[in-house]
């Protein structure tokens, strides 16, 4: 699978009131990337926190020399967010991490390592053999659950973590979906069901994720249930409808 080789990892973090958690996650990966040899930006976003999230970020710089934050000026929300840290990139290829270090370092390596492959996507699944999850809400997973079950019965597409916004994508992917619309966490499906609908390549590996130490859960599943919705029969309609005018060429 012939492909462009990768020059530059850009991690893109949106994070929100995330002062407690955001030195672990940064910290974290930028020592495995070093490690592992990887080169790499990491972009967090600053969504508008009232906590002291800008000043610790600000301190981390001197300590992480990969570290790039930048300032959500417009409107806020998780899918603004994280479409802010898109254009703000400077690599080749991104991975979409949470602030909250849920999110294993060690399986944005198998990301990068895939793409390198020649794929256009990484994605992960925790529901599939060598996935884990540690300390995940009952219910939270059981709606999970659901709705990954109809995404997937939806799109036909094999993939039953779709929801999951932790996914890496090369440039020409993000670049390829746009317009990105998703103002909230509905970004987080919209992203990878445009790029498989559109025809990008995409291979999945078994992840990790635990819950947060600090701070509360961001994402309100009352909030969202109309938002994946609409998000989904959009790109559905596509699909099936569209007749082809957005696939890759």
């Amino acid at each position: 699978m012939a492909s462009a080789p990768l020059k530059l990892f850009s991690v893109v973090i949106p994070a929100l009131d995330e002062a407690e958690s955001i030195p672990e996650t940064v910290c974290g990966i930028h020592t495995t990337f070093t490690r592992e040899n990887i080169p790499h930006e990491i972009v967090v976003v600053d969504d508008g926190s009232k906590d002291e999230t800008w000043t610790v970020l600000q301190e981390l710089r001197t300590k992480v020399p990969a570290l790039a934050p930048t300032r959500n000026t417009g409107s806020h929300g998780f899918g603004r967010a994280v479409t802010w840290g898109l254009d703000q990139m400077q690599g080749d290829a991104c991975v979409i991490m949470m602030a909250d270090a849920s999110d294993s370092p060690a399986d944005a390596v198998a990301y990068w390592r895939i793409l390198n492959e020649g794929y256009d996507c990484a994605f992960g699944s925790r529901f599939i053999k060598g996935g884990k999850v540690i300390d995940y809400p009952p219910i939270k997973l059981f709606v999970n659950r659901v709705a990954n079950f109809c995404v997937k019965l939806g799109f036909r597409h094999g993939l039953n973590d779709t929801t999951n916004a932790f996914k890496a994508y090369r440039r020409t992917v993000i670049e390829g979906c746009r317009p990105l619309i998703s103002p909230h966490f509905n970004l987080t499906v919209e992203l990878p069901l445009k790029a498989i609908v559109r025809g990008f390549t995409f291979k999945v590996c078994p992840i990790s994720w635990q819950n947060r130490k600090y701070g509360v859960a961001k994402l309100k599943i009352k909030e969202m249930g109309s938002r994946y919705f609409f998000i989904c029969a959009y790109v559905w309609l596509e699909k099936y409808f569209s007749r082809g005018d957005y696939r890759r060429h």
